[in-house]
């Protein structure tokens, strides 16, 4: 492959891996986990600071979103900050990661800033559509986390 034509996949590989990540937040936002379970594969792996162990399959992440999100959450909207997406050389794999910035009511009919998120996420081209296949969600400077590193 020249260069050129692997500027362009790379290219449209990042457009369609933020495209997806802008999509599924969209939905998450409003309580609706599907939009993510939309992206995953059947094989994704997942790993929040909430799960006890990674999940395996879309079937598991599906039970645990059900469970602890779906109709619980109140995102205003978010932002995405600093995205990277790194595309593998061969084209069919990328890597995003970016600060994830939820906008959240305030209680009073104002906004304020939620918790400051770090996300990790794999993509594989599969069958011509980019899917996710791994998931890693961690909090960015979270005030307990600093705390329990300096006891």
């Amino acid at each position: 492959m020249n260069v050129i034509s692997m500027n362009a996949i790379c290219s449209l590989a990042t457009e369609a891996v933020l495209a997806s990540e802008r999509a599924i937040n969209d939905r998450w936002n409003k309580g609706d986990v599907d939009g993510a379970l939309e992206a995953y594969s059947e094989d994704v792996t997942y790993f929040d600071p909430l799960t006890e162990r990674r999940l395996e399959g879309r079937e598991a992440v599906g039970a645990y979103f059900r469970e602890f999100f779906q109709g619980k959450l109140n995102i205003l909207r978010n932002e995405l900050p600093n995205p990277q997406v790194i595309v593998s050389d061969g084209g069919d794999m990328a890597v995003v990661h970016y600060n994830l910035v939820n906008i959240v009511p305030d209680g009073t009919g104002g906004e304020k800033v939620g918790t400051p998120w770090n996300s990790t996420q794999v993509y594989r081209l599969i069958d011509g559509a980019w899917r996710v296949v791994h998931v890693n969600w961690s909090f960015t400077r979270h005030p307990a986390a600093l705390q329990g590193l300096m006891t």
